[in-house]
């Protein structure tokens, strides 16, 4: 199950050949158009591609951008039952490319708390869901979906079932995830949260981290210097990035998580779920945009690493 902000990618993809007269930017022919799930949904969607089971608990707008979301998942397979209509308009992050570069990037959303009818219409999507899943996902992208109350319930419900949680988190409600399995921020989220950069060579650093943040796990994600796994107990284990080239970053973390939920629900401990989750980080980032991996892909990520090192 996943749990969290979903949200739609357009991607805009066209030629640049002169500059407008009415300003100093450049004018773009647009000749193609895709959408594509975000946030949630592609996280979501990693799931599917690996042909495990998905239910997305999410909120979508009723308006064209969520008629769309929906129209995605449901063609992977996807179920769409657990999504909640609000009166708000659906995410959607419009990526304007030209020459294989992003030009620019303009967001429709409303990223406040949801409304308390709403909040309970997603508690109790997320409790029905619950009572199947061997994995629970938290995706936060400060949308407004997880706000304390259904994070608290989740975690709750997931202990009751002795279910696997990883936590993708954003800068609100940063600390509420206590009792969560693996809490998986970047290193500049973590150090925005508290307040003061954090030195990975000092060897005390992460583990008081984790400790604040009561979970079994803290993987920090490092961008091209890989990951960093803390566990109770103090034990730290650092995983290399595995990326031969990376084109384009946009949905690498959303890989990640799918994959370290998919490997704990698999019966991987933490370790291996990791790193797992990082080749499978190494195949998304060659990809262009927001990109599904196949468990084929990975293991030839593996082949390949090994084989060159």
């Amino acid at each position: 199950m996943v749990v969290g902000d979903a949200m739609l990618d357009v991607y805009l993809r066209g030629d640049v050949e002169r500059i407008s007269p009415e300003a100093p930017v450049p004018v773009v022919r647009v000749r193609d158009r895709r959408d594509a799930l975000g946030g949630a949904a592609n996280v979501a969607q990693n799931v599917l591609a690996v042909d495990a089971q998905c239910t997305l608990v999410a909120a979508v707008g009723d308006d064209v951008a969520g008629r769309r979301l929906c129209g995605l998942l449901h063609g992977l397979g996807g179920g769409t039952d657990a999504l909640v209509t609000v009166a708000r308009p659906t995410t959607t992050k419009t990526r304007l490319v030209a020459r294989a570069q992003q030009l620019l990037r303009f967001d429709e959303e409303e990223d406040a708390d949801l409304e308390a009818t709403d909040v309970a219409r997603v508690m109790a999507a997320l409790t029905a869901a619950l009572a199947t899943a061997d994995a629970v996902i938290l995706e936060d992208y400060n949308k407004g979906v997880l706000v304390p109350q259904v994070i608290e319930r989740t975690i709750a419900l997931a202990a009751e079932r002795n279910v696997p949680v990883v936590v993708d988190p954003k800068f609100r409600n940063f600390f509420s995830y206590r009792g969560a399995t693996v809490f998986k921020p970047n290193r500049r989220e973590l150090e925005q949260a508290l307040g003061a950069a954090v030195d990975l060579d000092h060897p005390a650093a992460l583990p008081a981290t984790l400790a604040r943040l009561d979970v079994a796990h803290l993987l920090l994600t490092l961008s091209e210097h890989g990951m960093a796994l803390v566990s109770r107990g103090g034990e730290i284990t650092r995983i290399p990035t595995t990326a031969r080239e990376v084109y384009d970053v946009v949905g690498a973390g959303d890989t990640v998580t799918a994959y370290l939920a998919l490997m704990l629900a698999a019966g991987a401990d933490a370790r291996e779920a990791a790193v797992i989750a990082n080749y499978a980080a190494g195949v998304e980032v060659g990809k262009l945009g927001a990109a599904t991996v196949t468990p084929a892909e990975v293991l030839a990520a593996y082949d390949s690493f090994h084989l060159v090192t």
